[in-house]
This record gives structure tokens, C-alpha cells and sequence, in this order.
């Protein structure tokens, strides 16, 4: 009998045992704190849920080579309704270059104007921005260099060079063959690094690009008119498939790509007209925040439209887009509600920080 009941308590003890490792691993899951997890519930929310090994918490000091900080980088992003890009975006780039010991920092441009989206105007602002020398009181030096980088393409490998192109050439980080969706030899767009110098030197970006596509391709042509020689990554073992996340959606976020008045024909030759010099916005605000410890600058730009020169900046007057006038006019609306939102989002974001 007794042998029995001892047999029946080693029984008891196991399943307790195993019920107490079980709770432990529910507890560990649960426990996790909020800001590193999916709005599923299910692994990591940021940069850890992508096959990516991590570099060290932003705020970890021990063990950490110095930032090297012979060059500053500044990733300009230009930016509307993209927010949930954008909280991904940007935790995750700043561990990416702080991983390759990249002295940077992020400049998130925000168009909040009622007009068609202008991805080169944005740069050119975030450019002055980045250059400016007033306004690094307390934020640290001027940057000499920048990223034009998407907010919805994210590096997954660590051998892409994001170091100082130097004066004479750019570096197309983004390049075709490893880029997700273009390939084609004059692409420069994703990412591309370029010295403040040689931006000067071809008057930044046209102004005249209101809405999806072709500011590139005709940055492109202005670097080859300089001589400034595009390089691109060598050595690189992965390719398209696995060197770049791209999160872009058409079916979510379709692009805007009307033509109206004389767009298409305008559009495809080089401007010789607008640039850098000549860019008409209103920097609103700047405003410093951090997102999961990752800081950044929040510009709030309203840009103005030379109808002289560029009438396409809106679509809903023109006499040939009649049949798409009410689409345009509508999305308008609808992003400067969703710009609204993000700024308020975004706010609310940084007095939990404080």
C-alpha cells in the first residue's frame, strides 16, 4: 500500500511541477511590455520583428564602440499619412546606423498644404533644415551629408553603405538588382546618399513634381549634367528578394499618378527653372520627439505652388482631369484629415516621453 500512494505523489508532483513552467512561460509572454509588441499581441513591434539580428538597446552605453563622428547623416523622410510606416521606420533605422557606428539623425518632413503630394520639394526643405546652422543650438552639428530615404523601405542588410559618399559622386543605396520593385539602370530613388556640397551643386531637387514618380529620374539627369558619378553597393550576397524590406501597399495607399493641363509632356524634360533656391514653403514647426527611444525631428511644411509653372499641383480644376476632379479634391480632404491625425498621434507620443 504504501509504495502505491508514494507513486501517486512523485504523479502529483510532476504535473505540478510542469503546471508551474507552463504559467511561467504564459506570465514571461504576457508580461512584455507594450511597446515591443505587435498590435496582435504576437512577437516584437519595431525593427526585432524583421530577420534582422538586433544592435544594442539606443540607450545601452556598455560595450559600444564610439559613433564615429567625422560625418553627420541626415535621413530626410518625406512624409504624409504614412504613420504606422512611420513608427516602424524609424526605431529601426536609428539601430540600423547605430550599428554601423553612423553619427545621424531623422528628419521626418511633413506636408500638411491641401496640395498633391511633392516627395522633392519635401527633401529640399528637410535639406535646409539639416544644414541649417541656427537651429543645431542643442541638437548637435550641421549635417554634411543626407539620405533621401522612404519611409517604406528598410535595409536588411548590414553591408549597405550608408558612410560619407564624398564630393564628386552619390551612392544609390536602394540600386537596381537589390531594390524589391525597380530595376532599371538610370533608378536612383529609395535611397540615395548625396555631400551637402553636391546638392548645392545641382540646386537640390526640381519643385515642379506634384504627385507619384519622375523626381528622380530627372535628379538623375541633373548629377549627370554635374559629372557626379552614381555608385552603387558592391559585394552585396543577397539580392531583390531579401536586401530591402519594402511595405509599400498600391491596394491601401494607391499612388497618385493623374496627369493634368500639360504634366506629362512638362515633366519629362530636365528644369532648368526650380530648385533649391527657389523652393516657396512655410516651416510651421519643428518639433523634437523620440518613438520607442529612437529620436527624431518632426518638420510640419507647407509648401506653395507656382500655378505659372506648375498648374498641376491640383488636379480639380482642370478642364482634362473632369472625370477624376471630385477623386482629387476629395482625397485632399481626406489627407489633410489624416495629416491631422498623425501630428495628434504624434503628439501624444511625445508628452509620454516627457
Amino acid at each position: 500500500m504504501a509504495w502505491r500512494w508514494i507513486w501517486r505523489l512523485r504523479k502529483l508532483l510532476a504535473l505540478a511541477v510542469l503546471a508551474c513552467f507552463i504559467i511561467a512561460i504564459y506570465l514571461g509572454s504576457s508580461s512584455m511590455p507594450k511597446s515591443y509588441r505587435n498590435s496582435d499581441g504576437r512577437g516584437k513591434f519595431f525593427a526585432t520583428n524583421l530577420p534582422l539580428e538586433q544592435p544594442q538597446s539606443a540607450s545601452s552605453t556598455e560595450n559600444v564602440d564610439p559613433i564615429d563622428n567625422t560625418h553627420r547623416l541626415g535621413v530626410i523622410v518625406p512624409y504624409r499619412d504614412r504613420f504606422e510606416e512611420l513608427l516602424t521606420f524609424v526605431p529601426y533605422i536609428h539601430r540600423y546606423l547605430l550599428h554601423k557606428k553612423i553619427s545621424h539623425e531623422i528628419i521626418v518632413v511633413n506636408q500638411v498644404d491641401g496640395y498633391r503630394f511633392n516627395r522633392a520639394s519635401l527633401i529640399n526643405a528637410g535639406f535646409l533644415y539639416a544644414t541649417s546652422e541656427d537651429r543645431h543650438n542643442g541638437h548637435g552639428k550641421p549635417c554634411d551629408y543626407i539620405a533621401m530615404h522612404d519611409v517604406d523601405l528598410l535595409p536588411l542588410n548590414y553591408d549597405l553603405p550608408y558612410n560619407f559618399p564624398g564630393d564628386g559622386s552619390v551612392i544609390h543605396v536602394a540600386a537596381p538588382g537589390l531594390h524589391p520593385k525597380y530595376n532599371y539602370p538610370t533608378f536612383i530613388g529609395g535611397i540615395l546618399l548625396v555631400s551637402v556640397a553636391d546638392f548645392l551643386k545641382v540646386n537640390g531637387m526640381s519643385n515642379v513634381y506634384w504627385g507619384w514618380g519622375m523626381e528622380d529620374d530627372e535628379f538623375y539627369v541633373r548629377l549627370k549634367h554635374a559629372n557626379i558619378e552614381v555608385k552603387r553597393p558592391s559585394d552585396i550576397e543577397t539580392d531583390n528578394s531579401n536586401t530591402f524590406r519594402h511595405s509599400h501597399s498600391p491596394k491601401v495607399r494607391p499612388r497618385d499618378t493623374a496627369k493634368c493641363y500639360d504634366q506629362f509632356n512638362k515633366t519629362k524634360r530636365r528644369d532648368r527653372l526650380t530648385g533649391l533656391s527657389n523652393l516657396n514653403y512655410t516651416l510651421l514647426t519643428a518639433t523634437h520627439m523620440t518613438i520607442d527611444e529612437a529620436p527624431l525631428v518632426l518638420l510640419n511644411v507647407r509648401l506653395q505652388c507656382d500655378i505659372t509653372i506648375s498648374p498641376w499641383c491640383d488636379c480639380s480644376q482642370s478642364p482634362s482631369s473632369a472625370g477624376s476632379s471630385n477623386t482629387h479634391k476629395k482625397g485632399s480632404n481626406n489627407q489633410n484629415k489624416k495629416s491631422s491625425k498623425d501630428i495628434k498621434s504624434l503628439r501624444k507620443i511625445k508628452r509620454e516621453n516627457k
